[in-house]
């Protein structure tokens, strides 16, 4: 999965705190998700952790577990590397090279679409975990089609190669032999905060559609990704 502009530090450039300021609300909606499930893992590990901030998170819900972060981007494990404590390791390594036993729990949070192979990359994952939980960005949109130009600034800025909707997500980690446990759309539109008037105003027809036919709000809107919770 090694790519140069995460090990050149590009990806730093375009990004540079990494994007965790959304670690709170990712991890609320995981730890949501997690509990609905009744799922309360010992160990867990994170592939492609960036700055740490999901697993210092998790760490504050689940303070029982042990964790292991797997970062390939040195500029990445710097960061993470100063959230390490003694319940919580970080390690500059790519988890599939890595010999250890099979977590409780294996995150992929908004990870394989960066990945070239990601068929591949995805396959070798399935028996690193018990569960493995994905986060997905569901770029595929109506809104998003409208507007084809967007899909080069997401790769350019985001390092996004594969673009995804509810239907090719769920379809992608069957074909790769996963057992799809339980999914939830995840809406950074609606939960991430709004600075404008407008911007807060738009969010209510948006919450609306949302709440009365989230499939189809999702497809024509977009604004969201995916939890996918499989074994």
């Amino acid at each position: 999965m090694q790519e140069t502009r995460y090990a050149d530090g590009t990806y730093l450039e375009n990004n540079p705190t990494w994007h965790e300021e959304d670690s709170v609300q990712k991890v609320m909606w995981i730890e949501r998700f997690l509990r609905k499930n009744r799922i309360t893992p010992r160990t867990i590990a994170e592939v492609g952790c960036g700055a740490g901030g999901i697993l210092a998170g998790m760490q504050q819900h689940f303070p029982q577990a042990r964790l292991y972060g797997y970062e390939i981007s040195p500029q990445a494990y710097a960061i993470a590397q100063a959230k390490a404590n003694d319940s919580l390791q970080i390690h500059y390594q790519d988890i599939l090279q890595v010999d250890h036993e099979p977590f409780d729990l294996l995150m992929a949070i908004d990870v394989f679409e960066h990945v070239p192979d990601y068929l591949d990359f995805i396959t070798r994952l399935r028996d690193r975990a018990q569960y493995k939980l994905f986060h997905v960005p569901l770029d595929l949109s109506v809104r998003m089609l409208l507007q084809p130009r967007i899909f080069t600034d997401i790769r350019a800025d985001l390092g996004h190669l594969h673009y995804f909707n509810k239907t090719t997500t769920l379809d992608t980690l069957t074909y790769c032999g996963y057992e799809i446990v339980d999914h939830a759309y995840t809406y950074w539109s609606l939960d991430y905060p709004s600075l404008s008037l407008k911007s807060r105003l738009a969010k209510i027809p948006r919450r609306l559609f949302a709440r009365v036919a989230p499939d189809l709000a999702m497809s024509v809107l977009g604004g969201g990704s995916m939890l996918v919770l499989t074994r």
